[in-house]
């Protein structure tokens, strides 16, 4: 009986046994990927580490100056489920960090993360507050952040880098690619109780460095004028734009309001990261009449001699356009017409031409697509209401009202008539630092000619007249020929989010010119939003002759004429 007992365990180990090993290869075997793959789920971190963004700096007089840079930051973390009293230590981090009580809270209780960041670029105060403290499970750590050395320079232009990492607005949004450093998953290994035991070390490749087109020097004068136009002429918002009109480099783009890109969160009012430049559409005004006669110079329907009558007004169905403070000229030039800024005379001009040859021309000056100029979000209208417009349509387009434009195309379009002809490809990026060596990018000029050089030089004299004896008096320059052109525009209701026909009492004013005219060094559009003036004769003129003036003396450009023989 005993001996039967005996057997039995004995085939009874032997099965278990047999059962063991069985599901021991089947375990280990058979189902091996599997089971490794959820043990290093268990046991394995994995961590996107990216490599250091490229920065961005500008060439002042042959040496690299930073304006964007990476700099070291400390930040504090929570590891919730090392922490005991949460609502305590919640109280806590909120009076050093100045936080709310209920965020931090919050963030405690989220027991299944294995690190919560707390807060960001926390200060020297807060750092000795928080190591004074020496709370358990609450960390500091170094890392890496985008900082702007100059504050609100060239904020809209430059953008910033959100809290995702990636680039947002301006150059920092265009270049997100070549600016990113290479990115890859870093593996480490947790304790049994979830601690981070540690991460292998790699060097993560850095982005690409960026040099910028811009004149610093120039770039903060316009930044200041801008500022001077809000105290003097109390405007809504304000744009500068200087650039080359023979190559499309830009030396300056200036808005106002300004940001501070450290503090982007800290806006309320995301409009203020939009450069209006390229961003917002506007109706140009009287900016616009030397394009519609650009058209009929080149056409050859006018010369800038030729003579019609104004009557003060035109008659276009039941329309009735009037000029400006409703004023009758009598017989006038074309040149005149640009010079005193005359409404009839533009659409004197555009009838001869023909609304088909008109709406033409003004797609070659490229007003219906975008510039492609290298700054993240450009807009441009498609102006279908006057590509299916009426005769009354294409009268108030010649003069700029009921078409929209970006002030960046108003530039590209008016390089075409200061460089003899031809359109123009705007940029901000001179170069490209890789590791491998520079890569200087290369201007575009379209071979195509726009207008002829004779409509060209025609034209650059008729708008030396607008500012030697019109309405554009206050931007001469003694001993310089600088060709330019007022605007002032009625806005729509609709631009002001009025759901509401016509146009409101608020204007536009912009002043656009180039110099030394007949050899120009650069193209200066000021835009003004609702200055308390009467027009751009006394806001937008006054600012451009000032920046010009300071261009002049800073790049001692040599003068047109002896002042003293004139």
């Amino acid at each position: 009986m005993r001996q039967w007992r005996i057997s039995i365990v004995f085939v009874l180990i032997i099965f278990l046994g047999a059962a063991i090993i069985s599901r021991l290869v089947y375990v280990q075997i058979f189902k091996h990927d599997y089971y490794q793959a959820l043990a290093n789920g268990q046991q394995k971190e994995f961590q996107e580490i990216s490599g250091e963004r490229g920065e961005i700096f500008l060439n002042d007089n042959n040496k690299l100056r930073p304006i964007v840079i990476n700099k070291e930051w400390t930040f504090c973390y929570v590891v919730p489920n090392e922490i005991k009293d949460k609502k305590e230590t919640a109280q806590t981090l909120s009076q050093i960090l100045s936080l709310d009580e209920n965020f931090v809270f919050k963030k405690l209780e989220k027991e299944e993360s294995f690190f919560k960041v707390i807060k960001k670029k926390i200060t020297d105060d807060e750092i000795n507050a928080l190591k004074n403290a020496n709370i358990t499970g609450v960390y500091i750590k170094k890392e890496l952040g985008r900082y702007y050395p100059l504050e609100n320079f060239a904020s809209q232009l430059l953008g910033f880098v959100g809290a995702d990492g990636n680039g947002q607005y301006g150059v920092e949004g265009y270049y997100q690619n070549i600016l990113k450093g290479e990115s890859f998953f870093q593996e480490g290994e947790k304790g049994p109780f979830n601690y981070l035991l540690n991460f292998a070390q790699n060097k993560a490749k850095k982005g690409s460095d960026l040099v910028l087109t811009i004149d610093y020097n120039v770039q903060l004068k316009a930044e200041k004028l801008l500022e001077k136009a809000k105290d003097e002429f109390d405007i809504k918002e304000g744009a500068i734009m200087v650039l080359d009109p023979n190559s499309g480099k830009i030396f300056a783009l200036a808005n106002y309001p300004g940001f501070n890109p450290n503090e982007y969160s800290k806006e309320n009012n995301l409009a203020v990261f939009e450069n209006q430049i390229v961003q917002k559409t506007f109706e140009p005004g009287s900016v616009f009449k030397p394009i519609t006669m650009a058209a009929a110079l080149n056409e050859e329907k006018i010369n800038p001699q030729t003579v019609y009558k104004d009557e003060g007004f035109v008659k276009i169905g039941p329309h009735t356009i009037s000029n400006y403070h409703n004023k009758k000229w009598g017989e006038r030039t074309m040149t005149e017409v640009l010079q005193f800024s005359i409404n009839s005379g533009a659409i004197f001009a555009e009838k001869l031409i023909g609304d088909k040859t008109f709406l033409s021309y003004i797609e070659k000056f490229g007003f219906f697509e975008p510039t492609n100029i290298d700054l993240q979000g450009e807009v441009f209208s498609s102006n279908n209401v006057l590509k299916n417009g009426k005769e009354i349509n294409f009268a108030t387009t010649s003069f700029g009202q009921g078409i929209e434009i970006t002030p960046v195309q108003l530039a590209v379009a008016f390089s075409a008539i200061a460089n003899n002809g031809k359109l123009i490809q705007p940029y901000i990026v001179e170069k490209i630092i890789k590791d491998n060596g520079e890569e200087e990018t290369k201007p575009t000029i379209k071979k195509e000619q726009i207008i002829s050089q004779k409509t060209a030089s025609q034209l650059t004299a008729m708008l030396i007249k607008v500012v030697e004896n019109g309405s554009a008096q206050k931007a001469k320059i003694p001993g310089y020929y600088i060709a330019g052109k007022t605007g002032t525009a009625q806005v729509p209701w609709t631009a002001l989010g009025i759901k509401k026909t016509g146009y409101s009492n608020e204007t536009m004013q912009s002043f656009i010119g180039f110099a030394p005219a007949f050899n120009p060094r650069f193209l200066c559009l000021v835009v003004l939003n609702n200055p308390k003036t009467a027009d751009a004769s006394q806001s937008a003129v006054p600012i451009f002759k000032e920046l010009a003036e300071y261009i002049i003396n800073l790049w001692q450009i040599p003068p047109d004429y002896d002042v003293n023989e004139k």
